[in-house]
């Protein structure tokens, strides 16, 4: 009889949330096919379980999946776990799935954290819809393809960051839907998390550190809020320690205008007293 896939979600940081059908099915199965298997090592040894791994990520899965559901259907029941979370979302996992639902083998999902669903629940944004978008990409004309999306998007919208990626990723949301309320969780359930709630262009100023692993979410669907003035906008960008040149060349790059031109009309608004 052919064995079990399951498919079990894992804690996003802290190691203590991991339920407790979770724990026991990395107990009983034969085999544990992690995304790293240092990582997946850290979080058995917390829960005192001695269950092998093998290793299965991106660069190995299409090659490895065989010999995986070659084990289920001889009778093995496997636990296929990512990194930190659930399994597929934006993370390794798919083919092997896929390969197990072509063999017939019983797949079984056990359900945990999720990074996008744990920023959901505390944005204080509207999330009966949402959709989630996973990574940005970083070629051009992907990355286009996805802030279309992201502008097609009604109610709120969820993607992920890399830390050295999240400041440009936060400007070309703005210019893409505008300056929309928002939230940026920063290293969530772990000891330095950090939750930041405001205008997207706001956001990255209140961040105490722009390292860690960034979950996003975006209310794209709402009324855009009153654009601030000029002055209000060099004014915030000057408090974050950048001299007034550069802050009226940044948004000069924003608005699509050259810097001498911006700079001579705000002298002018200056001396009408605007």
């Amino acid at each position: 009889m052919p064995g079990t896939l399951f498919v079990v979600a894992t804690p996003i940081g802290n190691l203590d949330d991991i339920t407790i059908r979770a724990l026991r099915v990395l107990r009983e199965v034969a085999l544990i096919a992690a995304e790293d298997t240092r990582r997946t090592g850290h979080l058995l040894i917390r829960h005192g379980i001695s269950t092998p791994t093998t290793s299965l990520h991106e660069h190995n899965e299409r090659k490895k999946g065989a010999s995986l559901v070659a084990r289920l259907a001889a009778g093995d029941s496997l636990a296929l776990v990512s990194d930190a979370g659930t399994p597929t979302i934006s993370d390794p996992g798919m083919p092997l799935i896929r390969a197990a639902i072509e063999a017939g083998i019983r797949i079984e999902p056990i359900p945990g954290p999720n990074a996008a669903v744990t920023a959901l629940s505390v944005s204080g944004l509207m999330t009966d819809s949402f959709t989630f978008l996973g990574f940005p990409p970083i070629r051009s004309k992907d990355r286009n393809m996805w802030l279309e999306q992201l502008r097609a998007t009604a109610g709120a919208a969820v993607f992920y960051e890399a830390p050295h990626r999240i400041h440009a990723t936060l400007s070309d949301v703005v210019h893409a839907v505008g300056d929309r309320p928002a939230l940026v969780a920063r290293e969530l359930t772990k000891a330095h998390e950090e939750l930041v709630r405001g205008p997207i262009s706001t956001l990255f100023g209140q961040l105490k550190s722009s390292r860690g692993e960034f979950t996003v979410v975006v209310d794209v669907g709402c009324e855009a809020p009153a654009a601030p003035s000029v002055r209000h906008q060099i004014g915030q960008t000057i408090d974050f320690g950048v001299g007034k040149r550069q802050a009226v060349a940044a948004l000069a790059d924003q608005v699509g205008v050259s810097a001498n031109d911006l700079y001579k009309a705000i002298e002018k608004l200056k001396n009408i007293g605007q």
